[in-house]
């Protein structure tokens, strides 16, 4: 595989399509099309799996999701902001989409690709705990979220709900919780 040039197709803040022309191993020109963050430097963003210690409950999050169309399960995530930490983005997103505070850092995963068929776009998983009431005060005018708190019973019943949308991520950490009644 040889990448012969790349194209940015759109001018956007934070995601632009870029058209890339490459060789295959037969020597053949094609095309793919991608959605980029346009960061070199790696991660973008940060997904945050928070455990309430006091509460025993994984938390999640259902947020409106305009590419679904709809509502989807997932764990609060965000652009990391340009000179800040991937620990400080993912205490800042915890605070503003749940109210929850971050009490400690259990585990950061490397920068990892969801989607790379799709997207250059990289996260970090933040493994958490947390504190607090939950509270949607800090949601942006664009988020539309609520807050669960899940005991793994309640997280096997979510997770057999066939018409519920769930973000990949989430699924797989939501079924090792059911299953084990942890996260790591």
């Amino acid at each position: 595989m040889k990448i012969c040039n790349t194209t940015k197709i759109t001018d956007q803040k934070h995601l632009n399509l870029v058209s890339v022309r490459y060789q295959d191993k037969n020597q053949s020109y094609k095309t793919w099309i991608y959605a980029s963050r346009g960061n070199k430097i790696r991660p973008d963003a940060v997904v945050v799996v928070p455990y309430h210690k006091t509460l025993g409950k994984l938390v999640v999050i259902k947020e409106f999701r305009i590419p679904l169309q709809g509502i989807q399960f997932g764990f609060p995530a965000g652009l990391v902001d340009p000179g800040e930490t991937v620990e400080s983005a993912g205490k800042r997103e915890l605070y503003e989409e749940t109210g929850l505070s971050l009490t400690r850092v259990l585990k950061l995963s490397p920068p990892i690709f969801s989607s790379s068929g799709m997207t250059d776009e990289s996260i970090c998983l933040m493994y958490v705990e947390c504190e607090g009431v939950p509270c949607s005060d800090f949601n942006e005018s664009s988020e539309e979220i609520e807050t669960v708190l899940l005991s793994p019973k309640e997280a096997r019943q979510l997770l057999s709900s066939p018409d519920l949308l769930f973000d990949v991520k989430s699924w797989i950490v939501l079924e090792q919780f059911a299953d084990f009644g942890t996260v790591l």
